[in-house]
């Protein structure tokens, strides 16, 4: 049974998520050859305030960019 983990930023529209995981679950079925219904995706969405690159966190990163626009 295959368990693929997604992990992004949360703030993408709901259906293009689901669309995502499910075509990811379709390329493991084909490529893997494991059933499709034995197949696990999970997507975890993270606030922009806990997804840490350096020392700095999206949402700060993101509003900085803003600034210097």
């Amino acid at each position: 049974m295959p368990l693929i983990q997604i992990t992004l930023v949360e703030g993408r529209d709901d259906k293009v998520v689901t669309e995502c995981a499910k075509e990811i679950a379709q390329v493991a079925h084909t490529k893997l050859g494991a059933p499709l219904e034995s197949i696990r995706v999970v997507v975890n969405q993270v606030p922009a305030t806990h997804w840490i690159v350096g020392n700095q966190s999206k949402a700060e990163r993101d509003a900085a960019k803003g600034e210097s626009k």
